[in-house]
């Protein structure tokens, strides 16, 4: 579901839109619309690095991606990779030892899967704000045709 929204997010911003951050207020420094989401994509990899999971990319690559179709398909191709190494735990190597990021941290495979959501979690609510201030409504905002799940 949480992917589903901000992935809809992604969508939602239109193109010319997403070099788009804040000017008004204390907002010095802050990531634009585009940045968020390559950072989404950059740290969903990040945090599985090394549990041997194909399709593992180097996080320095999306750095480099400009267009919205681009910085789009890594965000989803980020969370397909995410699934697939969340798939890998099990009752038995749950509090093993993970590699993954932070490097600071002594994390387990769930405490990385964990951080992994609040972080989307975060992000999310951060292109909700770039969004609206677009005037855009985001998707899971948006109302719903009756009898329709979201």
């Amino acid at each position: 579901m949480l992917e589903h929204e901000v992935v809809g997010a992604a969508e939602a911003m239109p193109a010319d839109k997403y070099d788009f951050a804040p000017t008004h207020g204390d907002f010095k420094g802050v990531r634009n619309f585009g940045s968020q989401v390559r950072h989404l994509a950059e740290s969903n990899y990040e945090f599985f690095q090394g549990w041997g999971v194909p399709g593992e990319v180097d996080p320095k690559t999306i750095e480099a991606l400009k267009t919205k179709d681009d910085i789009v398909r890594a965000l989803k191709d980020s969370y397909t990779y995410a699934h697939a190494a969340v798939s890998t735990i099990t009752p038995q190597n749950a509090f093993d030892g993970a590699k993954g990021f932070p490097p600071q941290f002594q994390e387990t495979k769930m405490t990385a899967a964990a951080f992994a959501i609040a972080h989307s979690i975060d992000n999310y609510g951060q292109l909700v704000e770039y969004l609206r201030m677009n005037g855009i409504i985001p998707p899971a905002s948006r109302p719903q045709p009756k009898g329709s799940s979201m």
